[in-house]
């Protein structure tokens, strides 16, 4: 025991150091390589589904590719073949046209009114609310109802067409219409008949709002009927979600006089 503890006290320092640090490499180096094994393993395993799913993906392009080139092909044959297809198929485009334009997802042009509604530069009373002096998401819904009813076939409100899924709604200082916020002034251009504006000054539901809203608060009312009205296409979204064709219901014959009804 006292020879070894002389040996060791003969071995000089530095070679104590350096094999201490030697030591604490080594298990340094051990740990690292452990850690590493899985990493590798992991992106190893990981790889394999990413590149059976771009293979999928690029394999499903390749099909509607061939899909596309397949129908290409098929038009040219409807066309290249006898009048009556053709007449068929110049009728699927005017049929296809109509409904686009019934969707608003076509610009049109016509005449018509242009409506502008600006805030109310009146001064809010101490006890009035600040809202009633401001164009909101409730008066575009009421002008754009009641040209509706006075026999408008397109609408926009500052270029964002009027379909049958735009919402009108109030978000914080602006208003949202479709997918666009707007803010003030709004410009409603409308297409219809020669007197769509006078239909629209007729109606009761008209001179309310203009009655309430100018002469109540203030708000800015103003028209103009140029010779040409151009109204934008609709540039939102149209895809369908859920849709399923409605069956027309069967004619109920009348039933004599004095039978049961089933």
């Amino acid at each position: 025991m006292t020879s070894l503890a002389a040996r060791l006290r003969g071995i000089p320092s530095w070679q104590i150091t350096l094999g201490a640090a030697l030591l604490v490499l080594g298990f340094l180096i051990a740990a690292q390589l452990a850690a590493e094994g899985p990493r590798v393993r992991y992106t190893s395993q990981e790889r394999t589904p990413l590149v059976e799913t771009a293979l999928k993906l690029q394999s499903q392009q390749d099909s509607l590719k061939d899909s596309i080139v397949a129908l290409r092909k098929s038009i040219q044959t409807i066309e290249q073949e006898d009048p009556g297809s053709q007449a068929a198929l110049r009728d699927l485009n005017d049929r296809l046209e109509e409904a686009r334009i019934a969707g608003g997802l076509i610009a049109l042009s016509g005449t018509g009114v242009v409506l502008r509604l600006d805030d109310s530069t009146t001064p809010v009373p101490p006890d009035g609310n600040e809202a009633d002096y401001l164009v909101g998401a409730a008066d575009l819904r009421t002008v754009v109802d009641q040209l509706w009813l006075a026999g408008a076939e397109a609408i926009s409100i500052n270029d964002e067409r009027v379909a049958s899924s735009t919402a009108i709604i109030d978000i914080g200082g602006s208003v949202l219409v479709n997918a666009a916020y707007l803010a003030g002034p709004y410009e409603i251009r409308a297409i219809g008949p020669a007197d769509l504006f006078a239909r629209l000054s007729a109606a009761p539901g008209f001179e309310e709002f203009v009655r309430t809203r100018r002469g109540s608060f203030g708000i800015g009312i103003s028209f103009a009927e140029p010779p040409v009205v151009e109204v934008a296409a609709y540039a939102g979204s149209i895809t369908l979600r859920e849709s399923r064709a409605v069956a027309t219901p069967a004619p109920v014959a009348p039933s004599a006089p004095g039978s049961a009804a089933p």
